[in-house]
Protein backbone atom coordinates (compact mmCIF):
# COMPACT_ATOMS: atom_id res chain seq x y z
CA UNK A 1 0.00 0.00 0.00
CA UNK A 2 1.43 3.21 -1.12
CA UNK A 3 0.81 6.60 0.48
CA UNK A 4 -2.37 7.56 -2.10
CA UNK A 5 -3.93 4.26 -1.11
CA UNK A 6 -3.17 5.14 2.77
CA UNK A 7 -4.50 8.47 3.03
CA UNK A 8 -7.32 6.64 0.80
CA UNK A 9 -8.15 4.32 3.48
CA UNK A 10 -8.02 6.99 6.31
CA UNK A 11 -10.39 9.49 4.68
CA UNK A 12 -12.87 6.38 3.86
CA UNK A 13 -12.60 5.58 7.56
CA UNK A 14 -13.49 9.10 8.49
CA UNK A 15 -16.03 9.64 6.25
CA UNK A 16 -17.46 6.69 8.08
CA UNK A 17 -17.07 8.58 10.96
CA UNK A 18 -14.34 6.32 12.59
CA UNK A 19 -11.47 8.40 13.96
CA UNK A 20 -8.37 6.17 16.07
CA UNK A 21 -7.22 7.85 18.96
CA UNK A 22 -5.24 6.54 22.05
CA UNK A 23 -7.28 5.09 25.02
CA UNK A 24 -5.81 8.36 27.34
CA UNK A 25 -6.67 11.07 24.21
CA UNK A 26 -10.32 9.63 24.77
CA UNK A 27 -10.07 10.86 28.32
CA UNK A 28 -8.73 14.35 27.65
CA UNK A 29 -11.98 14.74 25.19
CA UNK A 30 -14.23 13.67 27.77
CA UNK A 31 -12.61 16.85 29.72
CA UNK A 32 -13.30 19.00 26.99
CA UNK A 33 -17.16 17.69 26.70
CA UNK A 34 -17.44 18.64 30.05
CA UNK A 35 -16.11 22.40 30.06
CA UNK A 36 -18.74 22.52 27.33
CA UNK A 37 -21.53 21.84 29.83
CA UNK A 38 -22.76 25.70 30.56
CA UNK A 39 -23.52 24.77 34.02
CA UNK A 40 -19.71 23.54 34.59
CA UNK A 41 -17.80 26.39 37.08
CA UNK A 42 -14.48 27.00 38.19
CA UNK A 43 -14.52 24.60 41.10
CA UNK A 44 -15.62 21.24 38.64
CA UNK A 45 -13.25 22.56 36.30
CA UNK A 46 -10.80 22.52 38.57
CA UNK A 47 -11.39 18.95 39.84
CA UNK A 48 -11.41 17.74 36.26
CA UNK A 49 -8.02 19.41 35.49
CA UNK A 50 -6.46 17.71 38.95
CA UNK A 51 -7.32 14.26 37.33
CA UNK A 52 -4.92 15.00 34.73
CA UNK A 53 -1.15 15.36 35.78
CA UNK A 54 -0.09 16.55 33.00
CA UNK A 55 -3.00 19.21 31.93
CA UNK A 56 -2.51 20.04 36.11
CA UNK A 57 0.74 21.11 35.78
CA UNK A 58 0.44 23.20 32.28
CA UNK A 59 -1.89 24.57 33.13
CA UNK A 60 -0.27 26.18 36.18
CA UNK A 61 2.80 26.65 34.50
CA UNK A 62 1.26 29.31 31.79
CA UNK A 63 -0.53 30.85 34.78
CA UNK A 64 3.11 31.62 35.79
CA UNK A 65 4.51 32.40 32.19
CA UNK A 66 5.87 36.33 31.48
CA UNK A 67 2.93 36.43 29.29
CA UNK A 68 0.54 36.37 32.25
CA UNK A 69 3.14 37.88 34.60
CA UNK A 70 0.22 40.73 34.84
CA UNK A 71 -1.36 38.71 37.35
CA UNK A 72 1.41 38.76 39.62
CA UNK A 73 2.75 35.06 39.48
CA UNK A 74 3.18 32.58 41.93
CA UNK A 75 0.35 30.71 41.43
CA UNK A 76 0.36 27.56 43.11
CA UNK A 77 -2.93 25.76 43.02
CA UNK A 78 -5.17 24.40 39.80
CA UNK A 79 -7.82 26.15 40.66
CA UNK A 80 -6.02 30.08 40.88
CA UNK A 81 -4.92 29.14 37.76
CA UNK A 82 -8.09 28.10 36.16
CA UNK A 83 -9.54 31.61 37.69
CA UNK A 84 -7.12 33.74 36.17
CA UNK A 85 -6.64 31.73 32.85
CA UNK A 86 -10.13 31.78 32.20
CA UNK A 87 -12.17 28.71 30.02
CA UNK A 88 -11.03 29.97 26.67
CA UNK A 89 -7.40 29.54 27.43
CA UNK A 90 -7.98 25.79 29.72
CA UNK A 91 -9.97 24.80 26.62
CA UNK A 92 -6.78 25.55 24.89
CA UNK A 93 -4.80 24.04 27.06
CA UNK A 94 -6.71 20.59 27.24
CA UNK A 95 -6.79 20.39 23.40
CA UNK A 96 -2.74 20.53 23.66
CA UNK A 97 -2.49 17.91 26.28
CA UNK A 98 -5.09 16.00 23.43
CA UNK A 99 -2.31 16.80 20.77
CA UNK A 100 0.71 15.86 22.86
CA UNK A 101 -0.95 12.79 24.24
CA UNK A 102 -1.32 11.57 20.31
CA UNK A 103 2.35 12.65 20.05
CA UNK A 104 3.65 10.59 23.02
CA UNK A 105 1.68 7.29 22.42
CA UNK A 106 3.69 6.94 19.34
CA UNK A 107 6.50 4.46 19.96
CA UNK A 108 8.66 4.13 16.84
CA UNK A 109 11.97 6.45 17.80
CA UNK A 110 11.45 7.89 14.27
CA UNK A 111 8.17 8.94 14.26
CA UNK A 112 8.64 10.01 17.52
CA UNK A 113 11.50 12.56 17.20
CA UNK A 114 9.01 14.03 14.36
CA UNK A 115 6.04 14.04 16.65
CA UNK A 116 8.24 15.85 19.15
CA UNK A 117 9.37 18.38 16.49
CA UNK A 118 5.95 18.84 15.02
CA UNK A 119 4.59 19.64 18.95
CA UNK A 120 7.57 22.17 19.11
CA UNK A 121 6.95 24.10 15.98
CA UNK A 122 2.79 23.66 17.36
CA UNK A 123 3.95 25.63 20.68
CA UNK A 124 6.16 27.98 19.11
CA UNK A 125 3.45 29.50 16.45
CA UNK A 126 1.01 29.32 19.64
CA UNK A 127 2.94 31.70 21.37
CA UNK A 128 3.86 34.06 18.35
CA UNK A 129 0.06 33.86 17.25
CA UNK A 130 -0.94 35.23 20.95
CA UNK A 131 1.76 37.71 21.60
CA UNK A 132 1.75 39.37 17.53
CA UNK A 133 -2.17 39.37 18.04
CA UNK A 134 -2.23 40.98 21.38
CA UNK A 135 0.75 43.40 20.06
CA UNK A 136 -0.44 44.63 16.51
CA UNK A 137 -4.51 43.29 15.42
CA UNK A 138 -8.12 43.34 17.62
CA UNK A 139 -8.32 39.34 17.32
CA UNK A 140 -8.75 37.68 20.59
CA UNK A 141 -5.23 36.41 21.53
CA UNK A 142 -6.11 33.84 23.54
CA UNK A 143 -8.48 32.37 20.51
CA UNK A 144 -5.09 33.17 18.42
CA UNK A 145 -2.80 30.56 20.92
CA UNK A 146 -5.49 28.34 20.62
CA UNK A 147 -5.73 28.46 16.56
CA UNK A 148 -1.47 27.85 16.75
CA UNK A 149 -2.01 25.24 19.27
CA UNK A 150 -3.99 23.09 16.80
CA UNK A 151 -3.09 24.02 13.38
CA UNK A 152 -1.46 21.10 12.77
CA UNK A 153 -3.91 18.07 14.45
CA UNK A 154 -3.80 16.59 10.57
CA UNK A 155 -0.06 15.85 10.58
CA UNK A 156 0.00 14.45 14.53
CA UNK A 157 -3.10 11.88 13.53
CA UNK A 158 -1.36 10.92 10.51
CA UNK A 159 2.13 10.19 12.62
CA UNK A 160 -0.17 8.37 14.94
CA UNK A 161 -1.71 6.18 12.19
CA UNK A 162 1.78 5.76 10.31
CA UNK A 163 2.75 2.40 12.23
CA UNK A 164 0.06 0.86 10.71
CA UNK A 165 0.20 2.69 7.62
CA UNK A 166 4.50 2.82 6.95
CA UNK A 167 4.34 4.82 3.84
CA UNK A 168 2.35 7.62 5.06
CA UNK A 169 5.43 9.78 5.15
CA UNK A 170 7.23 8.94 2.15
CA UNK A 171 6.85 12.10 0.03
CA UNK A 172 8.07 10.48 -2.96
CA UNK A 173 5.20 10.35 -6.19
CA UNK A 174 5.47 7.32 -8.05
CA UNK A 175 2.89 8.45 -10.24
CA UNK A 176 0.57 5.27 -10.32
CA UNK A 177 -2.48 6.79 -8.60
CA UNK A 178 -3.71 10.71 -7.79
CA UNK A 179 -1.46 10.95 -4.85
CA UNK A 180 -0.95 14.50 -5.53
CA UNK A 181 -4.71 15.19 -5.98
CA UNK A 182 -5.28 13.37 -3.20
CA UNK A 183 -2.16 15.06 -0.39
CA UNK A 184 -4.12 18.59 -1.46
CA UNK A 185 -7.52 16.90 -0.18
CA UNK A 186 -6.22 15.06 2.64
CA UNK A 187 -4.40 17.64 5.15
CA UNK A 188 -8.21 19.31 5.26
CA UNK A 189 -10.36 16.68 5.10
CA UNK A 190 -8.44 14.29 7.94
CA UNK A 191 -7.47 18.09 9.99
CA UNK A 192 -11.27 19.14 9.48
CA UNK A 193 -12.60 16.15 10.99
CA UNK A 194 -10.35 15.52 14.10
CA UNK A 195 -10.79 20.11 14.76
CA UNK A 196 -14.54 18.63 14.94
CA UNK A 197 -14.24 15.62 17.13
CA UNK A 198 -12.20 17.92 19.59
CA UNK A 199 -14.92 20.39 19.56
CA UNK A 200 -13.10 23.19 18.02
CA UNK A 201 -15.04 26.49 17.62
CA UNK A 202 -16.02 27.28 13.96
CA UNK A 203 -14.35 30.61 14.04
CA UNK A 204 -10.58 28.22 14.72
CA UNK A 205 -11.71 25.78 12.44
CA UNK A 206 -12.04 28.80 9.53
CA UNK A 207 -8.54 30.40 10.43
CA UNK A 208 -6.64 26.85 10.12
CA UNK A 209 -7.93 26.45 6.54
CA UNK A 210 -7.20 29.48 5.43
CA UNK A 211 -3.71 28.45 6.47
CA UNK A 212 -3.73 25.13 4.42
CA UNK A 213 -5.29 27.25 1.58
CA UNK A 214 -2.63 29.89 1.51
CA UNK A 215 -4.61 33.02 1.71
CA UNK A 216 -2.35 35.38 3.57
CA UNK A 217 -3.15 39.07 3.61
CA UNK A 218 -0.85 41.71 5.16
CA UNK A 219 -0.82 43.77 7.08
CA UNK A 220 -2.20 40.77 9.18
CA UNK A 221 -5.70 41.59 10.54
CA UNK A 222 -7.71 38.20 10.84
CA UNK A 223 -7.03 35.15 13.04
CA UNK A 224 -5.88 33.28 9.18
CA UNK A 225 -3.70 36.11 8.84
CA UNK A 226 -2.12 35.74 12.02
CA UNK A 227 -1.75 32.11 12.41
CA UNK A 228 -0.29 32.42 8.55
CA UNK A 229 2.36 34.72 9.75
CA UNK A 230 3.19 33.19 13.08
CA UNK A 231 3.77 29.75 10.82
CA UNK A 232 6.07 31.49 8.90
CA UNK A 233 8.01 33.27 11.59
CA UNK A 234 8.29 30.11 13.94
CA UNK A 235 11.83 29.40 14.73
CA UNK A 236 10.61 25.49 14.53
CA UNK A 237 9.83 24.34 11.30
CA UNK A 238 7.32 21.55 10.96
CA UNK A 239 8.82 18.45 9.97
CA UNK A 240 6.08 18.16 7.82
CA UNK A 241 6.58 21.17 5.80
CA UNK A 242 7.84 19.41 2.72
CA UNK A 243 8.87 23.52 1.28
CA UNK A 244 12.78 24.38 0.75
CA UNK A 245 14.34 25.78 3.33
CA UNK A 246 15.13 28.70 0.46
CA UNK A 247 11.39 29.10 -0.20
CA UNK A 248 11.09 29.11 3.71
CA UNK A 249 13.55 31.82 4.39
CA UNK A 250 11.53 33.62 1.63
CA UNK A 251 8.75 33.36 3.11
CA UNK A 252 9.51 34.51 6.53
CA UNK A 253 11.83 38.06 4.75
CA UNK A 254 8.58 38.96 3.01
CA UNK A 255 6.12 38.99 5.93
CA UNK A 256 7.57 41.99 7.59
CA UNK A 257 5.46 45.01 7.29
CA UNK A 258 5.00 48.28 9.81
CA UNK A 259 2.42 48.79 12.46
CA UNK A 260 2.81 52.40 13.45
CA UNK A 261 5.89 53.55 13.80
CA UNK A 262 7.36 50.00 14.22
CA UNK A 263 7.80 46.39 11.91
CA UNK A 264 6.33 43.14 12.75
CA UNK A 265 9.83 41.95 13.31
CA UNK A 266 10.61 44.23 15.40
CA UNK A 267 8.06 44.03 17.85
CA UNK A 268 8.22 39.97 18.05
CA UNK A 269 12.05 40.91 18.76
CA UNK A 270 11.00 42.62 21.75
CA UNK A 271 8.58 40.38 23.03
CA UNK A 272 11.11 37.16 23.05
CA UNK A 273 11.01 36.75 26.36
CA UNK A 274 7.41 36.09 26.31
CA UNK A 275 7.41 33.88 23.41
CA UNK A 276 10.42 31.74 24.86
CA UNK A 277 8.56 31.52 28.47
CA UNK A 278 4.71 30.66 26.87
CA UNK A 279 6.79 28.26 24.46
CA UNK A 280 8.42 26.42 27.56
CA UNK A 281 5.45 26.40 29.23
CA UNK A 282 2.74 25.01 26.40
CA UNK A 283 6.06 22.11 26.19
CA UNK A 284 6.44 20.96 29.21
Amino acid sequence: MNRGQALKHIIEQIRQGELVFPTNVNASIKIQEALDDPDCGIETAANLVITEPLLAARLVAIANSVAYSRFGGGVTNVKTAVTILGFTTLRSIVISVVIRQLSLAITDPQLRIKANQLWEHSANVAALAHVIAKKISHVDYETAMFAGIVHEVAGFYLLSRAHEFPTLLDTANNGSDNTEEIEESSEAIIGRAVLKKLMVPAVVIKAVENLWNGLLVLPAESLGDILMVANDLASVVSPLDTRTQAVIDQSTSEIDFFVGDTTLNEITAESNEEVRSLTAALLM
